[in-house]
């Protein structure tokens, strides 16, 4: 048998419910936001180095800049390697030919000149024997050859830059440390 309530106790009842879930609801988007907050505070940890000016953060495996340039290694990890270089304005609106023995140095190079080079492809230095079909370029073309080698060099003729040693993906961002004028 069902109990007889007035209108108005229903109505109370309706609204003590409405309350607590509300009450509830709000707790609970208090607590995620206040959660959320010291989940953020973490990244306020993440290391930061300030080279010449230039702002590099730690975002997973990469330093990144302000620019949106995102390099392997930050300045301080690279020895400085002397030598002078066309700056990145010089590929600008032009084709940018590469030839890598280390894929990994290749697509640092690639990812940050994109935004200079009309395209950026790779290809063949003239008189070698290269694995596809790639074209066959020479110092009048803008292009990059990273070789392994004993000694770490970074040289430029004509519109040829030669990079050459052990540690390629280093050498390769001290390349654009360098066109980038950050070092």
């Amino acid at each position: 048998m069902k109990r007889i309530t007035l209108k108005s106790k229903e109505e109370k009842n309706k609204k003590t419910k409405q309350f607590i879930v509300a009450g509830v609801l709000v707790f609970i988007m208090f607590f995620s936001i206040l959660g959320y907050s010291f989940q953020d505070s973490g990244k306020g940890n993440s290391q930061v180095v300030i080279y010449n000016g230039v702002k590099f953060v730690k975002q997973g495996n990469l330093w990144v800049t302000e620019g949106n340039f995102a390099f392997k290694y930050n300045p301080n990890e690279i020895e400085a390697i002397k030598g002078e270089l066309n700056p990145a304005e010089s590929y600008l609106g032009k084709p940018l030919y590469v030839y890598s023995e280390n894929k990994e140095a290749e697509a640092e190079i690639a990812i940050n000149l994109r935004g200079y080079a009309q395209r950026i492809q790779e290809a063949c230095p003239e008189g070698k024997n290269c694995e596809g079909n790639l074209p066959e370029k020479t110092c009048n073309d803008n292009f990059v050859i990273i070789e392994q080698g004993d000694e770490s060099t970074i040289t430029q003729d004509n519109n040829c830059v030669f990079i050459k040693g052990s540690d390629l993906v280093k050498l390769s961002d001290e390349f654009l440390f360098k066109i980038l004028k950050i070092r």
